[in-house]
């Protein structure tokens, strides 16, 4: 329980930096490109690839920070772009989705094993059950109604969206893109 804090008060402490602040910055622009990428099949099932930068903040910076960069993008990304109704629901699975990266990334290698753990528990907990349930309560729908399209959707991208992350990681991994950051990903500290 003490290494579980410890990760928090760490990730917390990232807060302070000025990098971790131009990161966010960098992070959020990109996440904002990727989010016109994005296709819309109805108001229940999108694709797309914004949630990357996400994951890249909670992976060096902590759930801390990744919670907090991942809710304050969900509410700038559709400021910037309303697609449907805003629904705070969203919002907090979002903010839960960043946490659970940043516990499960953040001071640890990267391995392929590990991103598909962490991309599925994210993926049934915040994707399949707790983003269903606010769109059955947006749109009045009953939650087995849209639960089988949508499990079908998350199910297909998984390992689609985790080969991304893990091969994008990896990639500015050995570039030495994170060193430039501060960061030593690969040892897992600072």
């Amino acid at each position: 329980m003490k290494k579980f804090v410890t990760l928090f008060t760490d990730s917390y402490e990232e807060l302070k930096s000025v990098r971790t602040i131009t990161a966010a910055a960098m992070f959020a622009a990109i996440g904002i490109i990727l989010r016109v990428f994005s296709i819309d099949l109805g108001n229940y099932i999108r694709i797309g690839f914004s949630s990357l930068p996400n994951e890249m903040m909670a992976y060096l910076f902590g759930p801390a920070v990744g919670g907090l960069f991942s809710g304050g993008l969900d509410i700038l990304k559709y400021l910037i772009k309303p697609t449907g109704a805003f629904f705070p629901g969203f919002t907090l699975v979002t903010i839960l989705s960043g946490i659970m990266y940043g516990t499960m990334y953040y001071k640890r290698p990267i391995t392929l094993k590990r991103v598909f753990i962490t991309k599925f528990l994210v993926i049934v907990i915040c994707n399949m059950v707790l983003n269903t349930w606010c769109l059955s309560i947006l749109y009045g729908k009953g939650f087995m109604v849209l639960l089988p399209a949508r499990a079908l959707k998350n199910l297909i991208m998984w390992p689609i969206d985790s080969m991304i992350f893990y091969t994008l990681t990896k990639t500015l991994e050995t570039m030495g893109v994170f060193k430039i950051l501060g960061k030593s990903p690969a040892a897992g500290i600072k």
